[in-house]
């Protein structure tokens, strides 16, 4: 396989058969991308020409989405474990956790649990904290970010939505609702990142200040012209993040607008 290549393949996580998919150089630094609600690994598609060269990169689909979406459904409190289930069968010692939007919350948990497996953490339009909107006052907003997502991102997420069902939908969503990661947090030490983007009706970026508040080492950038999706919108200035952050030097995000506080 070359770097440029997507290899399928497939590993026993508790007895389930699960399918994931790795890119990038065999000699990278290992990089996990965890999509989020109603999203499979193909929401990671539009940054990978851009980092795979210098990561190794892993992406695997969370139970009852994507690939996995006859794994027995989704259950949000297992996510974790189930997660770090999959990096032991897979035989990833450390890792670099990159989250999108649910599957940061599943990150964030993840690092707390067990982190000696996680060396950075990189969360874009992460959800887990309760802000005081229930599933109710998340409606408008997820249609208006419905209504303008660019086309090429819309059929994706109308397929990955539909193969997932509304029943895992709105028992991901209500279990996410009702939890929260502060507690996590206290217990995470690696170096963490929080992506947010400027026109995000979803996770906007003054959930930022809550993440700083329970986790104050943290940086925080905000994704210019960007809505839930970066990955889709702005997947140059994504790549950018990305690599900067988890490069193996320390070198300082630049980009964006980091929020102040």
């Amino acid at each position: 396989m070359t770097r440029h290549d997507v290899d399928e393949r497939t590993v026993s996580v508790a007895g389930q058969r699960v399918r994931y998919r790795v890119t990038g150089a065999e000699d990278g630094r290992p990089a996990v991308l965890v999509h989020g609600l109603a999203g499979s690994t193909g929401w990671w598609a539009p940054i990978l020409p851009a980092v795979r060269d210098r990561h190794r990169l892993y992406l695997v689909d969370l139970p009852g989405f994507g690939a996995m979406r006859r794994g027995g459904g989704f259950a949000y409190r297992e996510a974790a474990s189930w997660l770090l289930g999959w990096q032991e069968s897979v035989g990833l010692t450390r890792v670099d956790l990159v989250g999108h939007s649910m599957g940061a919350a599943v990150c964030i948990r993840a690092t707390a649990a067990r982190p000696d497996l996680v060396r950075r953490l990189l969360l874009v339009a992460p959800a887990g904290l309760r802000t005081g909107r229930g599933l109710p006052g998340h409606v408008l907003p997820l249609l208006h970010s419905g209504l303008h997502v660019r086309p090429r991102f819309a059929a994706v997420l109308a397929r990955d939505a539909v193969r997932a069902g509304p029943r895992t939908l709105l028992r991901a969503a209500s279990h996410l609702l009702a939890e929260d990661v502060r507690e996590d947090l206290a217990r995470v030490v690696a170096p963490t990142l929080l992506v947010f983007g400027e026109r995000d009706p979803l996770v906007p970026p003054t959930v930022g200040e809550l993440f700083r508040t329970a986790l104050p080492s943290a940086d925080v950038v905000v994704i210019e012209r960007s809505s839930h999706v970066p990955m889709f919108d702005r997947p140059a200035e994504m790549a950018r993040i990305l690599l900067r952050f988890l490069a193996p030097d320390e070198v300082p995000v630049t980009t964006g607008e980091p929020l102040t506080g």
